[in-house]
C-alpha cells in the first residue's frame, strides 16, 4: 500500500486510517512489525512511530489463517555473500501473492536466514519445482535480475508427459502467447512471435516420457502450453490442455499427491560480479515419489 496521509502523522497512524485495514488495532500492527511483517520497498522493517512520508510504499503481510502448510523442504543448493540458490518444491510460491503469503520461498528464506534483504532474481510458477535464485544484498539485485530480463541465464527444464516418439528429434515451438488478468490460462493468439521453446523426448519411463524443455523466452505458462499444443500435456497439469478444477483445488485442502511434473532442472550463467561460470542443478526429478 502507498501512504497518502500527511507527514504530521506516524506510519502506524497512517496504516490505521487505511480502509483495507479496518478492524486492525495499533497493537495488531505493533505485533506484526515486531515479527518483521511490515517492511519498506527494500524489505527493511519499518518503525511504526516514525513520521510518515507522502507516497511511501509500505508492505504488510496479511493474516492468512487458512493458508495450508506446504509439507516439503526448501534445500539450499548454494550460498555466498551475494546470492542463495534453492531447490524449490512443487506447490510453494516464489513470493507472496493472492492466498499464498507465508508459505512462499521468499518468506521461508527470510526467516531461515534471519534477513529481510533476501529478494528473488526471477520467479518459478507455484506448481513448478527446481532451481531458483535469490539475491542477498540490495546493491547486487539489479545485476542478477538483468541476467533473466536480458535472457543471459540459460534454463533447462524436465517434464513428464505421454510419449510421442517423433519428439526424440528436437522440435521448436514458436508462437505468440498472451495472458490476461482474470483468465487462469494463457492463450496462443495471432501476431508477432514472443514465445519460443525447444522440446526433446530424452527418456521413456514406463508409459511416460521425460522431456528436456529449453525456453528462449519467458511467457507465463509457456512450457505448459507448448507441451499441450504438441499433444503431450504435462502430467499433473490442472490447466492444460483442459481445466481440471478438482485437481487445481486439491492443494488448498492439503492434498499434494498429484504435482505438476515440471522441474527447473538446471540454471547456467556467467556471474555478473565475479565473471565466474555458474551451473546449478536441481536434485529433484519429474519421477520423484511424493512423500
Amino acid at each position: 500500500m502507498v501512504l497518502r496521509a500527511g507527514p504530521e502523522r506516524t506510519v502506524g497512524e497512517c496504516l490505521l486510517a487505511t480502509p483495507s485495514l479496518t478492524g486492525v488495532t495499533l497493537d495488531d500492527l505493533a505485533a506484526r512489525a515486531a515479527r518483521g511483517e511490515i517492511v519498506d520497498a527494500d524489505g527493511r522493517p519499518i518503525d511504526l512511530d516514525v513520521p510518515a512520508r507522502l507516497n511511501t510504499s509500505v508492505y504488510l503481510y496479511r493474516d492468512v489463517p487458512d493458508e495450508p502448510d506446504i509439507p516439503f523442504d526448501l534445500p539450499i543448493l548454494y550460498a555466498d555473500d551475494n546470492i542463495v540458490v534453492v531447490d524449490k518444491p512443487h506447490f510453494l510460491a516464489t513470493m507472496p501473492r493472492g492466498r499464498h503469503v507465508t508459505q512462499t520461498a521468499l518468506v521461508r528464506l527470510r526467516r531461515e536466514l534471519g534477513t529481510d534483504l533476501v529478494s528473488p532474481a526471477h520467479r518459478l510458477d507455484r506448481l513448478t519445482a527446481g532451481v531458483l535464485l535469490f539475491t542477498l544484498r540490495p546493491e547486487v539485485r539489479a545485476a542478477y535480475q538483468a541476467l533473466f530480463a536480458e535472457r543471459l541465464a540459460i534454463k533447462e527444464y524436465r517434464a513428464l508427459a505421454p510419449v510421442r516418439a517423433d519428439l526424440e528429434t528436437t522440435t521448436t515451438v514458436a508462437n505468440r502467447i498472451e495472458k490476461t488478468a482474470g483468465d487462469l490460462r494463457a492463450r496462443v493468439i495471432a501476431g508477432e512471435v514472443n514465445a519460443i521453446s525447444d522440446i526433446t523426448l530424452v527418456e521413456q519411463v514406463g508409459a511416460g516420457g521425460v522431456y528436456d524443455l529449453r525456453p528462449f523466452t519467458g511467457r507465463t505458462h509457456q512450457l505448459r502450453l507448448h507441451m499441450a499444443q504438441l499433444g503431450v500435456g504435462i502430467v499433473g497439469d490442472p490447466l492444460y490442455p483442459d481445466v481440471r478444477a478438482e485437481l487445481a483445488a486439491r492443494p488448498d485442502h492439503g492434498d499434494f499427491s498429484e504435482p505438476l511434473r515440471l522441474v527447473a532442472h538446471t540454471l547456467r550463467f556467467v556471474d555478473p560480479l565475479s565473471g565466474e561460470k555458474r551451473h546449478f542443478v536441481s536434485r529433484r526429478t519429474v519421477t520423484d515419489p511424493i512423500v
